[in-house]
């Protein structure tokens, strides 16, 4: 152990060496947090620490995999497989099967993801004859979600004055009544959703002590990766399995705490001092990531900051450049600045792809540099685009599997019943429905007995369903003696799903086809590699599918891509060159979160997150008008930027920026911001603000450098920026004016071009 020790740099030996009683390890971005939580089970390892009494818990399962693989490295295979390393989600639903009994739910239930649940509350709001444009089911569900989160049941929050009072305020008084549905549709169907599977364990562990006492003398030691991202429920879970031995250690950054809205609490780290009077507090704060630069500006934002831990983060990589604020004058200029310079980095440095990414606040920013990107022939990809298990394909077969280890799931019967298309009708199967919610029983319970009880259908349809019922009893019957793979191809081959799409000769048939084969190759590729105790069945792989993150479903195709995304996705990642865009007032800091200091705080650190993503240089980009609600606004570059101390920052000369000037013979021109206007800053409608365009138009080209009509100004070795192209240099000159031909290598490949059309500008 010493000789994997000396690997570690002081501060992180002195966190894995500590492992008795409560420790609060804080670790700045990119001061090797994933080493010391690694380092620190292998030295408990060593130490002699039975594995299976250990409980890790992460936030992905990439994190777990990868740190389980380097456990394995440092002391064995068989010692790292035995580990009750993965996330909240998983393992905890590990338990929930095996005590499944005690809480009223069969062992094998189904876990339901985002979509899945809206669509029940949909239905739900549908049958409760409700107004989906009030009680829209995305919101309806946001806030079953939040009860859920804080441990608020259907009782209680039909009891509550206070909740009942919030929901008349905001004209949805029957949010209960639909909680109260839902909850008993999930229970009805053998299904929880995700919320579900952290409210049921403090449940069981709140009304059934001596199922907490087993699992508290079950783990000797509790781990915690990202500690500032858990929330109340998450909080109450741990603080009760660590109660007895106190061998906790978490592991998390405060200034790293950005998801307030999905129910974290940075108050968890902050006051883990005041559950555990006698922890040991470790601070990581050198950063293996970012020059010396980037860290410096990153401290001077964070330091704005009040309720914080207080660390120094400091690098020993090179100085590196100021952190770089370029002004545009709009959203296309930002988007086409951004994809140039991309261009131009990855061709004088040799760079891949990868090493790219862009960053900003919402999703709707992405748009302008999908084009941008695009246009130069730069490729990307976008997180937070639909995932490979919602394409409807997918979700499909995933519903026939789902029904044929759980056959209470209604949700799933309803999705395959008929397809691929058997003619039987939604008539038919809002009947079957109904009559099963009359009887109080799962719609498969009807289908099995339309011999003894028929709800009003014909022969001909009754004949229909039992034909698909005789089909779908094959497939329960094989679930129990084939191993995931197996059983997955047989329900998708005679199920008629394969044959349907291969007969539909579209490209999108065939992407659809292929994207089935994938999946099948997944599960395949799970069956001869999962290492989880057990064979390896359809019910399992469906839990891991189902609790996959975004983070985990990464697809090779997309490795030497440029990552667009928002600052929220970006957390955890890193890249040599960041550009953080649109890095202006109520877009960054958002406008719906300056209004209270605890908001704008968060803001910030999601700024910090931002930076610190840079290994070599950051970026960050502002426009001076943008359009919003289809209104040029005037904007005012983000106060963040003017956080940052003036040594670590290289800020345009026009900063301060001034409202241009338009001439009075030009046509009508901006307005100036009036804020007695429905939308407070947005400004009169782009059909108004040509004069200002045109100003626009001659600040941009008085800023170019040369630009060469005819090609006489161009030699052999110049760096030259095509519009189309990006920034390439001349390998060779022919002809005569005026027709010269230039030979320019470009990053996407040598082109030859007639300089009198090409006009191309001179860079060097």
């Amino acid at each position: 152990m010493k000789e994997i020790l000396k690997d570690l740099n002081e501060a992180q030996r002195m966190a894995v060496e500590h492992y008795k009683g409560p420790s609060l390890v804080v670790a700045g971005a990119g001061s090797g947090k994933t080493r010391v939580l690694t380092y620190r089970i292998a030295h408990l390892l060593q130490k002699g620490v039975m594995p299976h009494r250990i409980l890790a818990l992460t936030f992905t399962n990439k994190a777990a995999r990868e740190m389980k693989e380097r456990i394995a490295e440092l002391v064995s295979y068989n010692l790292a497989r035995q580990l009750w390393m993965g996330t909240f989600h998983s393992l905890f639903a590990r338990i929930l099967r095996r005590e499944a009994k005690v809480i009223g739910y069969p062992a094998d239930f189904v876990i339901y993801d985002t979509i899945d649940s809206r669509n029940l509350v949909k239905q739900i709001i549908k049958d409760l004859k409700l107004d989906d444009k009030l009680y829209k089911p995305a919101e309806v569900f946001g806030r079953i979600s939040y009860a859920k989160n804080n441990l608020i049941t259907p009782d209680v929050y039909m009891n509550s004055n206070e909740i009942r009072t919030k929901d008349m305020a905001t004209r949805r008084p029957r949010m209960g009544e639909i909680y109260l549905h839902y909850a008993r549709r999930c229970k009805k169907f053998g299904a929880m959703d995700f919320d579900d599977l952290l409210l049921q364990i403090n449940l069981l562990f709140r009304d059934h002590p001596e199922v907490l006492d087993k699992y508290r003398k079950t783990f000797d030691f509790v781990l915690v990766d990202e500690y500032q991202d858990t929330n109340y429920s998450q909080y109450l879970i741990l603080k009760g399995l660590s109660s007895g031995h106190r061998n906790i250690c978490v592991v998390g950054d405060d200034a790293q705490s950005i998801y307030s809205f999905r129910g974290a609490r940075i108050e968890n780290i902050l006051n883990f001092r005041k559950d555990y009077s006698d922890y040991r507090l470790f601070k990581l704060e050198r950063n293996y990531r970012s020059t010396q630069m980037i860290v410096k500006a990153a401290n001077s934002v964070i330091s704005k900051n009040k309720d914080q831990i207080e660390k120094t983060l400091y690098s020993k990589q090179e100085d590196g450049e100021k952190v770089k604020v370029v002004r545009l004058q709009d959203d296309r200029e930002e988007g086409f600045f951004v994809a140039r310079s991309i261009s131009e980095l990855r061709f004088n440095e040799h760079l891949e792809y990868k090493n790219f990414a862009v960053l900003y606040r919402t999703n709707a920013q992405s748009r302008i540099f999908e084009e941008s990107l695009r246009k130069m022939n730069i490729p990307y990809k976008v997180y937070g685009s639909l995932s490979f298990y919602q394409r409807k394909e997918i979700k499909d077969l995933l519903a026939y599997f789902r029904f044929v280890v759980n056959s209470s799931d209604d949700e799933s019967l309803k999705r395959i019943i008929n397809y691929p298309l058997r003619g039987i009708g939604k008539t038919t199967v809002e009947k079957l429905a109904a009559y099963a919610e009359k009887l109080d029983t799962p719609i498969w319970n009807i289908l099995v007995h339309l011999d003894q009880s028929n709800p009003g259908l014909n022969q001909g349809t009754v004949n229909k369903l039992n034909k698909f019922t005789s089909m779908i009893k094959e497939f329960m019957r094989d679930v129990p003696r084939m191993e995931a793979f197996d059983i997955a191809y047989t329900i998708a081959t005679r199920s008629g799903i394969m044959d349907d799409l291969k007969t539909e000769k579209t490209p999108e048939a065939v992407s659809r086809y292929e994207n089935i084969e994938e999946l099948l190759n997944g599960i395949k590729d799970y069956t001869d590699n999962m290492d989880n105790e057990g064979e390896v069945t359809l019910a399992t792989f469906l839990q891991d599918v189902t609790l996959m993150t975004d983070a985990d479903n990464e697809n090779k195709e997309d490795i030497n891509k440029v990552s667009i995304m928002t600052v929220h996705a970006s957390k955890g990642l890193e890249f040599k060159h960041v550009f953080i865009a649109g890095m202006e007032e109520e877009l960054f800091p958002s406008a719906m979160s300056t209004g209270e200091m605890k908001g704008l705080e968060e803001e910030r650190r999601l700024f910090y997150v931002a930076l610190t993503r840079s290994g070599k240089s950051a970026t960050i980009t502002y426009a001076s008008s943008r359009y919003r609600w289809g209104l040029l606004t005037y904007t005012t570059p983000s106060r963040f930027i003017k956080e940052i101390n003036r040594e670590f920052v290289d800020l345009p000369h026009d900063f301060y920026p001034v409202i241009p000037q338009v001439n009075e013979e030009m046509e009508t021109p901006r307005t100036a911001r009036n804020d007695s206007h429905p939308f407070p800053g947005l400004q009169k409608r782009r059909r108004e603000t040509v004069g200002s365009k045109k100003l626009l138009k001659m600040e941009s080209a008085a800023q170019s450098i040369g630009v060469s009509a005819g090609g006489e100004n161009i030699e052999t070795g110049m760096k030259v920026e095509h519009a189309r192209f990006g920034i390439g240099v001349v390998e060779q000159i022919e002809g005569a004016p005026p027709n010269i031909k230039a030979t320019v290598h470009f990053p996407i490949g040598r082109k030859q071009l007639l300089l009198k059309f090409a006009k191309l500008r001179i860079i060097q």
